[in-house]
């Protein structure tokens, strides 16, 4: 568990009016009074570097100093019933904004619903050097039990906060490239956390018992990033009257968000687009709280491809009573203890921020957000195109780039957009004509 703000301390709503137009200092003390947190956790949110140098040099190896990225707030979530702020790391223009717009929308008809599977992980031992592979599988299914139990004498804290090894599975490959094979799956509940030093620890432990048992060789024993048994699935009703602009009617909207993730669904070259749209929703909140970003990835494109085509992670359909519904299902391999989520002191404080106590709350808050990216991706492509909106906020960093400082940044990025022109050129431009 991680600790949070008392719900008594918190406003209880993610709509914070005006924040687009604060300056950060003023947002952080606005995001600070309604998550609810202290001021140390409102330091480690600050402009200034949170991670002391001596605490990255225990993170990896070779440390030299410390690499940093925006940290932005999406606001107007709501996740089974709850608001919540989301801290979200990343570099790229428009995603904070198309998250907590897209959130804005889906309040009309509820926000999001989420649900998750038990939090099991796989780990994998392979077995080589067999004559006799589906002998050596019915052998290790009879000494269940026993593997088993000496798996959980591995992690007793975990067992007895109610995980553990539950169960083992084996596979046959008759015909790999090296000859036959055997792979025993550990399936492990690992409660609050990731997992990965877990059960990989455990398939260390077993490595020995196995080889014993099949008389074959070890080699792997590691977990397996496609964690198909700890699934997530976030889903969306939005009535289309919510979808309308000035430009289009909300059935319209609508109809050309179905009809976008049609293409998707059958077609791996734009399905690849489609679900790096949703994890541009999903890996910010991964990075912002101390997760493995590179795994989650993994485990959903994997789980994308798993019935042997690469295909879309959401579904979008129009429901009985003539509403949007998207749904979106996928792996979430996320823990609260262990990692980076103890040492990093802003993902500590993004962790309170957000007010989530357990594991499977915090993967059901990131699929909503991944699946609110989505729908900000289909309703951009059905309307006026991703460019325009993205741009706009893109010009931003043009103007930057271009010199800008102060002020002038925001005047000569709604220049550049006015004239349609994003560009460092037309930048220096508009910069130098002042």
């Amino acid at each position: 568990m991680t600790d949070s703000a008392p719900r008594s301390a918190r406003t209880e709503s993610s709509r914070i009016e005006g924040m687009r137009d604060m300056e950060p200092a003023a947002r952080r003390d606005a995001v600070a009074v309604a998550a609810g947190i202290d001021e140390t956790a409102k330091a480690a949110l600050s402009e200034a570097s949170s991670l002391p140098i001596d605490v990255a040099n225990g993170m990896i190896e070779n440390v030299i100093g410390t690499f940093e990225l925006p940290l932005g707030i999406a606001t107007n979530f709501v996740v089974n019933g709850r608001d919540y702020l989301v801290p979200m790391v990343v570099e790229e223009p428009s995603v904070v904004a198309a998250a907590s717009y897209m959130a804005k929308l889906a309040r009309a008809g509820g926000g999001f619903t989420a649900s998750s599977t038990a939090p099991i992980m796989r780990a994998q031992i392979q077995i080589v050097g067999l004559a006799d592979p589906f002998g050596a599988r019915a052998a290790l299914l009879r000494h269940r039990d026993e593997l088993v139990e000496k798996a959980n004498t591995k992690d007793t804290v975990l067992v007895d906060l109610g995980g553990g090894c539950k169960d083992i599975e084996i596979e046959v490959f008759e015909a790999s490239p090296i000859g036959p094979m055997v792979v025993m799956h550990l399936l492990v509940d690992v409660r609050d956390a990731m997992g990965a030093n877990t059960v990989n620890s455990m398939a260390e432990l077993l490595a020995p018992d196995v080889e014993q048992i099949t008389g074959g060789k070890v080699r792997l024993r590691i977990l397996s990033n496609l964690a198909d048994k700890r699934v997530v699935t976030a889903s969306v009703r939005v009535p289309v009257s919510a979808l309308a602009n000035k430009s289009f009617d909300g059935a319209e909207v609508a109809q050309g968000i179905i009809e976008a993730c049609a293409l998707a669904l059958i077609d791996p070259y734009r399905a690849a687009t489609h679900n790096k749209g949703i994890m541009n929703g999903v890996d910010p909140v991964v990075v912002a709280t101390g997760n493995d970003w590179r795994a989650i990835e993994a485990g959903a494109h994997a789980f994308a491809a798993r019935n042997g085509r690469y295909t879309s992670l959401t579904t979008w359909e129009i429901g009985a009573d003539g509403a949007l519904v998207g749904t979106l299902e996928m792996p979430m391999a996320l823990g609260l203890v262990g990692g980076a989520t103890r040492t990093h002191p802003a993902a500590q404080a993004a962790l309170k921020l957000m007010g989530v106590t357990s594991a499977k709350e915090l993967a059901e808050v990131t699929a909503a957000v991944g699946l609110a990216q989505n729908m900000a991706a289909l309703r951009a492509l059905a309307t006026e195109g991703i460019q325009r909106g993205h741009m706009t906020l893109h010009a931003r960093n043009i103007a930057i780039t271009a010199g800008a400082t102060g002020s002038d940044i925001d005047r000569v990025a709604k220049a550049i957009v006015a004239e349609g022109d994003v560009s460092v050129a037309c930048a220096k431009r508009v910069l130098e004509g002042a």
